[in-house]
């Protein structure tokens, strides 16, 4: 499912930055295994690379990448990037995108550098949706329990400066969803 969705934006409102969301792709079960340990499973590597393959078709290429350090974030963000064939960016680890809610989350992204305008930004539900949420209000998201299941990918067009994150100052551009990719 590709949802796409171009919301009013009031006027005089500066939007030219890009964050991307990423939500880790499928993980193995807690069996035993501390969460944050969990590996991929066999289809959650093969979405990830299926994802980055279609980032880098849409020349959707990131400035920056942040992710939780978790095994099965910083996995998906690794696998994405090669698929993409980008050798030159790294993955920057940020403990604070584990398990520590949205706010946290708006935390990172505004120590993002002023140069870059397109962080791709990968962790974990619920934080990644409520983040979505706020930024973009619930208004003119799709009717879903589930906005983004692993390995989705939201687009949204930020603020000119990564510390103005209102409520409702993005506007929502994509929800991709890998499970739509894997039928082209």
């Amino acid at each position: 499912m590709k949802i796409v969705v171009k919301q009013k934006i009031p006027i005089g409102k500066n939007m030219s930055r890009e964050l991307w969301l990423l939500r880790h792709s499928k993980a193995e079960q807690n069996d035993g295994i501390e969460d944050f340990d969990r590996a991929l499973k066999k289809r959650g590597k093969q979405a990830a690379e299926r994802m980055g393959a279609w980032l880098q078709q849409q020349q959707l290429i990131p400035d920056l990448v942040i992710s939780s350090p978790a095994k099965r974030a910083i996995n998906t963000a690794t696998r994405v990037l090669n698929a993409m064939g980008v050798k030159e960016l790294t993955v920057t680890e940020d403990k604070r995108v584990y398990a520590e809610g949205f706010e946290r989350l708006k935390t990172v992204l505004a120590e993002c550098p002023a140069e870059a305008q397109r962080v791709l930004l990968v962790g974990h539900n619920p934080e990644l949706e409520d983040l979505l949420i706020h930024l973009v209000g619930v208004s003119v998201l799709p009717n879903s329990n589930k906005l983004l299941p692993t390995t989705a990918f939201a687009r949204l067009e930020m603020p000119d400066d990564w510390t103005q994150l209102s409520a409702e100052s993005a506007q929502l551009l994509s929800i991709t969803h890998v499970k739509s990719l894997l039928q082209e």
